[in-house]
């Protein structure tokens, strides 16, 4: 490979995390995952719907 390359890389995925929700303002939310916090935008409604 060259230094002059340019390698696209596309990533398209679901996830599923579980984890304690702590809060939830106007457009993010607060999940606790292990030991911490993360802030999630909240896109669409979809977001807070469970799929299980």
């Amino acid at each position: 490979m060259t230094a002059d390359s340019k390698n696209t890389i596309t990533v398209d995925a679901t996830i599923s995390l579980k984890g304690i929700v702590k809060a939830i303002f106007q457009d993010t939310i607060h999940v606790q995952i292990g030991g911490k916090v993360i802030t999630l935008p909240i896109a669409s409604d979809k977001l807070l719907k469970s799929e299980n």
